[in-house]
């Protein structure tokens, strides 16, 4: 796109109607903080999003943020955990719980830094609230259950986008668009390169990525477990989620991804506590190696029930064999809405299965069954949802390719970022991507990743853009161009909000300064960004200027 203007001129002739300067498509904490950063800067912006809840994950059961280091997160993004802050301040915040016996314990971070008036811990239905506050108070247009016609719903003209239309007819024309969706969805129907799954080591000369057999520790079995229907039979076939690929070649690239689960919220509160149910479908086959695994002595069920306000949990995965539906998601990302529909009621029935299963098995430890039975869902949580999250733990799905691309020797400083609009600080974090059989006759995870890159690193601007030959109207602060292993760390939620602000402030630079967004001054870019709070130094003292 060498100018606006005729893209601007064909757009008017083609609608009467007033044509909007950004166009969001998403509903996650990053479409969010892009539009208000859209409207702080006196631009016209709408979210078209396919969630009928807005916030993703971190309204979706991620309450427990991986902030990693909360002195990198700044902009929007801050403001936002300075909003939960104001929001646990209200005595009435405080149903099921008192204040001060709700303790202070954070991921690597007090939950509540009174110094700096934030909080980095929250129940689902507190981050929803401030997320329709912030599209209320600053009066932004929100289109609901509002899905991408991902066949021949995008228009574009001289590798511009013109509009986009979704599945119930409608079209929206705009200047500049922001794909903030987890899948990328107007990413890859736009044609924008992209990548599904791990590159090989050789790719960019990483370390971490591709097949992991190896460096695969955490979550993994520390007790041998056989993976046979008949312990020890190789002939009587495999339990189920167990693939019979072996070990593999080491760094060797694959189109799986890290695994998917849903963060429940759970409670002992008697009076806001839903007993687990035994969901239709329930097959305890499917749990005959977590019965053997436990038997074998595994005790370590109740490890990530993280205590959130109000006696209630973010639940994650954590162990060999717990609530990541391991291997079963690979075809996630470029499936069709309906597989996808298909894929995440298989992740629910697997989980709800597995709660089910840990309450009430007489093959499981009898302490365990006890105590797991003292949880269940907290009843004023996803209560259009019989209390279950309306977010998939999307992981990843696609990752653009552009001109620059994000690898492990950046987030370890190996390889310069030039033009920063954002910091990341958190391990390069993938979870297991399949389980299959060790050369001894075992069950063994493969993929899980956690490795600390060694301090704060910059994002740059070139990967949250498409490649020079590609489109020229279109940001992508969630699906950014990175490599597998790098993408484990940038996939934090404050990470996406601080990416989206960037991205619409970018998107209104490109506008005004009537060029495309691969063009813009990326120093002036820089300078706006910092005048509005952002972080783009890993020391704030010496930020860019």
């Amino acid at each position: 796109m060498k100018h606006l203007l005729p893209l601007l001129a064909l757009i008017s002739s083609l609608r009467a109607e007033p044509i909007q300067d950004v166009v969001i498509y998403g509903g996650t904490s990053a479409a969010i903080t892009a539009a208000v950063q859209a409207k702080k800067m006196g631009a016209s912006v709408i979210i078209i999003s396919p969630d009928t809840h807005l916030g993703g994950l971190s309204s979706g059961g991620l309450g427990w943020t991986d902030s990693g280091r909360k002195e990198t997160i700044g902009g929007l993004s801050r403001d936002f955990y300075h909003r939960i802050w104001q929001h646990y301040q209200n005595n009435d915040a405080w149903k099921w719980q008192k204040r001060e016996a709700y303790g202070n314990k954070g991921q690597g971070t007090a939950a509540i830094d009174g110094e700096n008036r934030t909080m980095w811990i929250f129940e689902p239905h507190a981050a929803e609230t401030i997320f329709e506050d912030l599209v209320r108070e600053n009066q932004i247009t929100v289109l609901r259950d509002a899905w991408l016609d991902r066949e021949s719903g995008v228009t574009l003209k001289d590798n511009a986008i013109v509009s986009i239309r979704t599945l119930d007819g409608k079209t929206h024309h705009g200047k500049t668009f922001i794909d903030a969706t987890y899948e990328g969805d107007l990413m890859a129907a736009a044609k924008v390169p992209y990548i599904v799954g791990r590159e090989s080591n050789a790719k960019y000369g990483e370390t971490l990525n591709g097949n992991q057999p190896i460096k695969t520790v955490s979550h993994q079995f520390n007790k041998p477990v056989s993976p046979y229907k008949i312990p020890g039979d190789p002939a009587s076939g495999l339990l189920p989620r167990i693939e019979d690929t072996g070990e593999g070649t080491v760094g060797e690239g694959d189109h799986r991804v890290q695994a998917y689960c849903f963060r429940t919220c759970l409670t002992t509160h008697p009076e806001n506590r839903v007993p687990f149910i035994k969901p239709d479908g329930y097959d305890p086959q499917q749990y005959e190696l977590l019965a053997r695994y436990l038997q074998a002595g595994h005790n370590e069920v109740f490890r990530k029930f993280d205590p959130i306000p109000n006696l209630k949990t973010d639940t994650n995965n954590h162990g060999a064999f717990s609530s990541d539906n391991i291997g079963m998601n690979h075809d996630y990302p470029d499936a069709t809405y309906q597989r996808r529909r298909e894929i995440i009621a298989e992740h629910r029935l697997y989980q709800q299965g597995l709660y089910w299963f840990l309450a009430n098995d007489p093959r499981v430890p009898e302490p365990i069954r006890k105590e797991m039975n003292r949880w269940g869902l907290a009843k004023d949580e996803f209560t259009d949802n019989q209390n279950w999250p309306h977010q998939l733990y999307i992981r990843v799905a696609r990752r653009m390719v552009s001109d620059f691309v994000i690898t492990q020797h950046h987030l370890t400083r190996k390889k310069p970022s030039p033009h920063p609009v954002g910091i990341g600080s958190y391990n390069m974090d993938s979870h297991n991507v399949r389980r299959y059989v060790d050369p001894k006759g075992h069950a063994r995870n493969e993929g899980d990743i956690q490795i600390n890159p060694g301090g704060p690193y910059p994002i740059d601007y070139g990967a949250i853009i498409p490649p020079r030959n590609s489109v020229t109207n279109l940001l992508v602060p969630v699906c950014v161009s990175s490599s597998h292993i790098a993408y484990g760390s940038i996939r934090m939620e404050p990470v996406f909000m601080i990416l989206g602000q960037s991205a619409a402030t970018a998107a209104i630079h490109s506008i005004r300064g009537n060029t495309s967004v691969q063009e813009i001054d990326r120093d002036k870019l820089q300078q706006k960004l910092l005048a509005d709070g952002q972080i783009l130094t890993n020391n704030p003292t010496k930020q860019p200027r």
